[in-house]
C-alpha cells in the first residue's frame, strides 16, 4: 500500500503542467536524436544536462527531461535500423536484421509501427517492475562480481553464434573479428599500446560509431550502388502504415517475454541493451523454430529486441536509484546531472528525496505514452525516406554517416577509418558473413575482457573463480546449450529427413 500512495505522489509531481511540457519536449528530441547515427542516448542527455542546470529547473524537473531523452532515444534509434539499415545506436543492431527485410518488402511502415508498439510494452513493463521490484533486484544485482560478467558476455556470445543458424561458423568468426578490433588502442591496466601499428589516432581505440557506419551504412551504400540503377527507388513501398491485429497475436508473447528479460538484464549495471537485444532475438528464433523467418523480414525479429532494447533502459534506473551505481553509460551522466544539486543517488534517496524518485518513476510511465503518441502518427512521415530515389538516397546516408562519424574526434582519419570498413564490410557482406555478430563482438569486447582481467586478479590468476559460484555455472551451462544443442537437433532433423527416403 506504501509504495502505491508513493507511486500516486510521484504522478502528482509528473503530471504539473511544467513537467508534463518538459516530459513532451524530451521525447521529442530524444527521438530525433536518436535516429541520428552517432549521437545515441548518452550523447543527447550530456547535450541537454548543463541546459537543464543553466536554466535552473529543479532537480526532479531535470531528471524528468533528461530521462525522457533517454527513452526517446531508444524509440527512435529503431528509424534508422529499419529505413536505412544503419543503427542508431548498439542496442538496434538486433532490430537491423529482420526491419530493413521488411522494408525492402514495402513494409517498413508495418515496422515502424509495431516496433513502437513493442518499444512501449517494453519500456512499461520494466517500469512496473521498478514500482515492485526495484529493491530486491538491486540486492540481486549486487551478486554479479567479475566472473559472473564473464559468464553472462560468454553466454551472450553463445547466442550471437546461434543467431545464424545455416551458417554459425560465419557468425563466429565475425564475432572473433569484432572480439579482435575492440583490443586496439591504450590498455587501461598496463598503459601499453595494443596493435596501434604506431598511428597516435588509434591510442584512443576505435570509436562504436566508426565501425558501425562502415560495416552498415557504407557497405550498404556500395550494394545499393552495385545492384540498383540511379534512377531507381531501392526499396518498396506501400500504403499500408500500421500493424494488424494477426501480426499483433502472432508478436504479443513474444514481446512480453522479451520484455521481461530485457529488464532483468538491464538491472545488472554495464550489461545494457546490446545483451538484452541479442539473448531476446536468439531466444525467440529459437521458439517460432521452422515457422520464422529471422533475418529474411520475420516481425518478431523486430519487436523482440525492441522490447528488450526499452526494457533494459528502463531497467538500468534500478541500480542508479537504490544503490548509486550507473546501470548504463546514460544513467551515469544522469548520476553526474544530480550531483550538480548535491543530490547523492543510493538506498537513502528513496528515503530523503521520496519526491523526486518518484516523480522519476511516474514519469516514465508518461513519457512512456507519450512516446507511442508521437512515433506512430509519424510513421508515414518517416516512410517517406523510403520514396527517395537512389541519387538522392545515396548521398543523403553519405552525408549523415559523414557527419556523425566526423562528430566524435572531428579528425579526418575517422573518415577515411569508416571508408576502409566499409569495404571490408561489404566483401564479408558479399561473402556470406553476417555484421550483427561482429559488431556485438566489438561491443562486448572490451567488457569481457576487463571483467575476466579482474576475476584472476582476485585469485592471482587462479581460474577456478571463473566457475565458483552458482550464477556462473547456471550461465556457463546456459552457454554450452546455446552451442551445443542447435547443431544436435540439426543433425536429428537431417536424419529424420533422409530416413523415408533411404527406407523407400
Amino acid at each position: 500500500m506504501d509504495t502505491l500512495q508513493y507511486l500516486m505522489s510521484g504522478f502528482a509531481v509528473a503530471l504539473t503542467p511544467a513537467n508534463l511540457g518538459v516530459a513532451a519536449l524530451g521525447a521529442l528530441i530524444g527521438t530525433v536524436v536518436g535516429m541520428l547515427p552517432g549521437l545515441g542516448p548518452i550523447n543527447g542527455v550530456a547535450i541537454l544536462m548543463p541546459l537543464a542546470f543553466a536554466l535552473k529547473l529543479p532537480p526532479e524537473t531535470a531528471l524528468i527531461l533528461l530521462a525522457a531523452v533517454y527513452m526517446g532515444c531508444e524509440f527512435g534509434g529503431r528509424i534508422s535500423s529499419i529505413l536505412l539499415n544503419v543503427p542508431g545506436d548498439a542496442g538496434a543492431i538486433m532490430t537491423a536484421m529482420d526491419g530493413y527485410p521488411m522494408a525492402r518488402q514495402g513494409l517498413g511502415g508495418v515496422a515502424l509501427s509495431i516496433s513502437a508498439w513493442s518499444s512501449f510494452i517494453g519500456s512499461l513493463i520494466a517500469t512496473i517492475g521498478i514500482v515492485l521490484f526495484a529493491p530486491l533486484l538491486a540486492r540481486w544485482a549486487l551478486a554479479f562480481g567479475p566472473a559472473e560478467y564473464f559468464a553472462l558476455m560468454c553466454f551472450a556470445f553463445a547466442c550471437i553464434t546461434g543467431l545464424m543458424g545455416d551458417a554459425p561458423m560465419k557468425a563466429a568468426l565475425a564475432a572473433v573479428l569484432g572480439l579482435s578490433l575492440s583490443t586496439i588502442g591504450l590498455d587501461s591496466n598496463s598503459g601499453v599500446y595494443r596493435f596501434t601499428g604506431g598511428d597516435v589516432h588509434l591510442s584512443d581505440g576505435i570509436q562504436f560509431i566508426v565501425v558501425v557506419i562502415g560495416v552498415f551504412s557504407i557497405s550498404e551504400i556500395l550494394l545499393m550502388l552495385e545492384q540498383h540503377h540511379s534512377s531507381e527507388g531501392i526499396i518498396k513501398t506501400t500504403g499500408r502504415a500500421m500493424f494488424n491485429m494477426k501480426e499483433l497475436a502472432l508478436t504479443w508473447w513474444g514481446t512480453v517475454r522479451s520484455g521481461l528479460v530485457g529488464f532483468v538484464v538491464g538491472v545488472l549495471p554495464g550489461a545494457g541493451a546490446t545483451i538484452a537485444s541479442a539473448m531476446t532475438y536468439s531466444m525467440e528464433k529459437r521458439i517460432a523454430g521452422p515457422s520464422g523467418r529471422f533475418g529474411e523480414g520475420d516481425v518478431r525479429g523486430v519487436t523482440a529486441p525492441e522490447a528488450a532494447n526499452n526494457a533494459s533502459a528502463a531497467g538500468s534506473f534500478v541500480p542508479m536509484l537504490t544503490l548509486g551505481v550507473p546501470g548504463s553509460g546514460t544513467t551515469a551522466v544522469m548520476v553526474g546531472a544530480l550531483s550538480l544539486y548535491n543530490i547523492t543517488p543510493g538506498p537513502a534517496l528513496f528515503t530523503q528525496n521520496p519526491t523526486l524518485v518518484w516523480g522519476l518513476i511516474a514519469s516514465l510511465f508518461v513519457a512512456n505514452v507519450m512516446l507511442l503518441f508521437i512515433n506512430i502518427p509519424l510513421v508515414g512521415v518517416f516512410t517517406k525516406v523510403l520514396q527517395m530515389p537512389n541519387w538522392v538516397l545515396v548521398p543523403g546516408i553519405l552525408a549523415v554517416s559523414a557527419v556523425g562519424v566526423y562528430s566524435v574526434h572531428a579528425t579526418t582519419f575517422d573518415l577515411l577509418l569508416m571508408t576502409g570498413f566499409g569495404l571490408v564490410g561489404f566483401l564479408l557482406r558479399k561473402a556470406g558473413v553476417p555484421m550483427a555478430p561482429l559488431i556485438l563482438g566489438f561491443v562486448l569486447g572490451d567488457m569481457m575482457e576487463q571483467n575476466l582481467r579482474r576475476a584472476l586478479s582476485i585469485t592471482n590468476g587462479e581460474p577456478g573463480i571463473l566457475l565458483e559460484s552458482a550464477i556462473s555455472k547456471g550461465l556457463w551451462f546456459a552457454a554450452a546449450a546455446m552451442v551445443i544443442v542447435p547443431p544436435l537437433l540439426r543433425l536429428l532433423a537431417r536424419r529424420r529427413a533422409a530416413a523415408p527416403a533411404a527406407a523407400h
